[in-house]
């Protein structure tokens, strides 16, 4: 259970991390091989591969929202026992985003998240309203 304790703690610093914008705290917790993929049909959908053009997709994300707020609703983990080498985990959000104009975008999905020797090595989105990402990403390439 202590696994589960510290993996839980470390996916909700990672997330606190993306709402202050804190770009190299949320990065630390990827693999140099990781994969995130994200769902829709915007610049940053589909799977990107390497921690370098993750961390960039990322960059752009926060640069056109300048505020993100991340509200965990629950964080599950698959192996309650594992000390954080090898997990996965799966986080349940729902966020509220603000572009440079003052649009308020509101959205919840869902995280998986594959960790292998504590680092997060492949990172799959799960959005509940993928409707609403082009016109979040409008003007965007």
């Amino acid at each position: 259970m202590i696994g589960a304790v510290m993996a839980k703690k470390k996916a909700c610093s990672s997330f606190d991390a993306i709402n202050r914008h804190d770009l190299a705290k949320c990065m630390a917790g990827w693999a140099e091989d990781a994969t995130w993929t994200f769902p829709g049909n915007i610049s940053i959908s589909g799977e990107t591969k390497s921690k370098k053009a993750i961390e960039a997709c990322f960059a752009k994300w926060m640069e056109h929202f300048p505020k993100i707020d991340f509200k965990i609703k629950e964080v599950f983990v698959s192996n309650i026992f594992a000390l954080g080498a090898t997990n996965n985990i799966a986080v349940e959000w729902d966020i509220t985003e603000t572009n440079p104009e003052g649009k308020v975008f509101l959205n919840s999905g869902v995280t998986i998240i594959q960790v292998k020797c504590g680092k997060a090595v492949a990172v799959r989105e799960y959005l509940f309203n993928t409707d609403i990402l082009k016109e979040q990403w409008r003007g965007i390439s």
